[in-house]
């Protein structure tokens, strides 16, 4: 098993986030992205909030490439669908490159 982390920020606007939280409820989720996230290797996916950051925690298998699973989702219109509404809530962390939303973290620490 592999864990890869990530941070994005929401828009800071208190409305959107609680519609942002609303559609991560369990019963709000699409079938077809939880599909899509199993499909491509990972194995559990959690995500926190502090304010408008978000931090994304995901456990794949150890075969699991950020690459492949990018290529399937520009390729699924489920997914595609899911990130265009998605991108009502979120915004690029200042340094992300491109079209980039969730960037990847750096462990920096491990006790």
């Amino acid at each position: 098993m592999k864990r890869h982390c990530f941070a994005l920020d929401l828009k800071n606007d208190p409305a959107l986030i609680a519609e942002y939280e609303n559609w991560h409820k369990a019963e709000n989720g699409w079938p077809e992205i939880r599909k899509s996230i199993l499909d491509a290797g990972i194995v559990d996916m959690q995500i926190y909030r502090t304010g408008n950051r978000l931090f994304m925690i995901m456990e794949t298998l150890d075969d699991f490439r950020n690459e492949e699973k990018a290529a399937r989702d520009a390729a699924n219109p489920h997914v595609q669908e899911w990130e265009q509404l998605m991108w009502k809530y979120q915004q690029p962390l200042p340094w992300a490159s491109g079209n980039e939303k969730w960037v990847c973290m750096d462990r920096i620490y491990q006790l």
